[in-house]
């Protein structure tokens, strides 16, 4: 297939794409539909496993998802590269031929495909996330609407000069826009305003009118989440967005999953729970694994791990509920988030401290961000201010960021170097996941007629069977099942034909080797199950051991 990833697609042609790989690589690459977004767009699922080796649903799974914020583009593409690297280098790579032989990866590389489209337009329409009007469904009779006024395709900034302004020019840069000292007077000071037309303009005063789509999908999961009036964009109830309920109801009805990703855009960080509480109250297993999993992820990735909690608050006296961390706080899975991009670090900035660094950073830094944006954006970055006259404000300029070309996603130029980041770090993950394996199975004759079955599985995966403490804690999780099935004419005579055994350990939660606590459990990641059976030689059983987040192994055994 020939993919360009220097470029944005539209859903038309983004749904070409995921059904010529699904045509092209039937027996890795499946595709359904999980459910209709708000207005009637299917929203794709691929499902990429080795079909040869066994059913997705016998195997541990990983999920990705992508684009649940409108404009967050970035994120589908950054799908679309990976399942791109899956079905190139499977039978070449070794890492991507293991996991595909012996994982499922299901992946929504756009969560909601509506916003996309008005984000993708011709005329493009920003908005947070769904198109859903919400809460109300009026038009603003007064106000600034965030547009484009001039019809040039873009969104910037507009500056009026203004005694009373809170900004001027830097008197080395006049491009720059700086901050007005505090007790400073008698300068040429300006407003800045968005971009955008007044409906009822009084001459005096101007309020920006926030978007009629007020939804924010990533509000409307269910743990955590909040009312209107304590978060807003969060929805009626929890899940009551067609495009959420979808994965939500996909994701409970696939007990495989152990851990999950969502690509946003922008920060250049990846991100993990909690967003509503400290480190402090997390399984202390679970922190390790985290650290340690973000640790990998920033070698591979270069991007910094960090809680949401801790450093990535939108205010220090709020919190972030309802998001896809639903998937650990409610279903005990592990959950990151990839914030894709950072012009910031791009423009060589050290100390750059995400969600902080909008609030407030030296002017320096404006400078750098400048210098990078005529180097490598070429004039399309950074808008040198040019006279326009507004239809209600009369003479103003526009200039300054184009936000949605430089910030929102990486510039197309830039976007294949930023996405090759992240297919490493997702194999990785879901290599780590529990794996329920074969250690043996046999039958020893003890009688006429009469045997002994004996079957062993273990777990050689990282993670232990459960995934995480928090889901043993609340048993979120069952241990291992195994089965007998027998053929007509044969007699279960000791044992049940299903038994539920204990959970399997991994590999993750072990001491250092110079510790001086004692393993007491060094087999844990092993379980048996016998049986006693009378049945004529020649007779084939069939035996199932399982585990809802460890896969299932499936064993036909003749005795003889």
């Amino acid at each position: 297939m020939n993919i360009q990833f220097d470029r944005f697609y539209r859903y038309a042609d983004f749904t070409k794409i995921l059904q010529d790989f699904a045509s092209e690589f039937p027996h890795i690459i499946s595709l359904q539909s999980i459910g209709r977004s708000y207005e009637g767009r299917d929203i794709w699922l691929v499902t990429a496993t080795n079909t040869a080796t066994g059913t997705a649903e016998d195997k541990p799974a990983f999920w990705i998802d992508a684009n649940i914020h409108a404009s967050e583009v970035a994120g589908s593409v950054a799908c679309l590269y990976f399942i791109n690297r899956l079905t190139a280098e499977y039978g070449r790579n070794a890492d991507i031929t293991r996991c595909l032989d012996t994982r499922a990866l299901y992946i929504c590389p756009r969560i909601n495909p509506d916003g996309a489209e008005w984000a993708l337009a011709d005329t493009p329409k920003i908005i947070r996330s769904s198109t859903r009007p919400y809460p109300y469904d009026e038009e603003q009779i007064d106000g600034l609407d965030i547009g484009d006024v001039d019809g040039d395709g873009r969104i910037l900034s507009m500056r009026v000069q203004d005694p009373n302004g809170h900004w001027k020019p830097h008197p080395g840069e006049p491009r720059l826009m700086i901050a007005r000292e505090p007790t400073e007077a008698g300068g040429t000071y300006y407003r800045i305003l968005p971009e955008g037309t007044l409906t009822n303009y009084d001459g005096i005063g101007i309020k920006v009118n926030k978007d009629k789509q007020g939804l924010d999908l990533n509000r409307n999961f269910p743990a955590g989440w909040r009312q209107e009036f304590e978060q807003t964009g969060a929805g009626p109830y929890p899940a009551s967005e067609p495009e959420v309920r979808a994965v939500v109801d996909f994701i409970t009805r696939h007990n495989n999953i152990g851990s999950g990703l969502s690509f946003h855009t922008w920060s250049g960080v990846l991100l993990r729970p909690y967003s509503i509480q400290s480190d402090d109250e997390m399984p202390a297993e679970d922190l390790w694994t985290y650290q340690k999993v973000g640790k990998k992820g920033t070698e591979i990735t270069g991007y910094p791990n960090i809680s949401v909690y801790h450093e990535f608050r939108y205010h220090p006296k709020d919190v972030i509920t309802g998001t896809f961390d639903w998937i650990y706080e409610h279903l005990g899975m592990f959950e990151w988030t990839i914030e894709i991009w950072c012009p910031m670090r791009e423009a060589g900035l050290k100390d750059y401290k995400y969600i902080d660094w909008f609030r407030d950073h030296p002017v320096e830094d404006d400078l750098k961000m400048l210098e990078w944006a005529d180097r490598e954006l070429k004039g399309k970055g950074y808008i040198d201010w040019y006279k326009f006259t507004h239809p209600q404000l009369g003479e103003v300029e526009l200039g300054g960021w184009d936000k949605i070309y430089s910030f929102r996603n990486p510039p197309p130029h830039l976007l294949e170097k930023e996405l090759a980041k992240f297919p490493d770090w997702l194999i990785y993950q879901a290599l780590i996941s529990p794996k329920l394996e074969l250690l043996e199975a046999k039958a020893d004759k003890i009688g006429a007629d009469t045997w002994r079955i004996r079957l062993a599985v273990h777990n050689t995966g990282w993670l232990p069977s459960y995934v995480t403490k928090l889901a043993l804690k609340r048993k979120m999780t069952r241990g291992v099942v195994a089965e007998i099935e027998l053929p007509d004419g044969a007699e279960l005579v000791t044992g049940k034909a299903r038994e539920l055994l204990e959970e399997l350990e991994g590999r993750a939660y072990k001491q250092s080797q110079m510790s001086f606590w004692i393993d007491t459990t060094p087999t844990a990641d092993r379980v048996k199950v016998e049986w006693v059976v009378k049945a004529k030689a020649g007779s084939v059983l069939k035996l199932l051991a399982k585990h809802d987040r460890a896969g299932a192994v499936r064993v036909e055994l003749k005795l003889e």
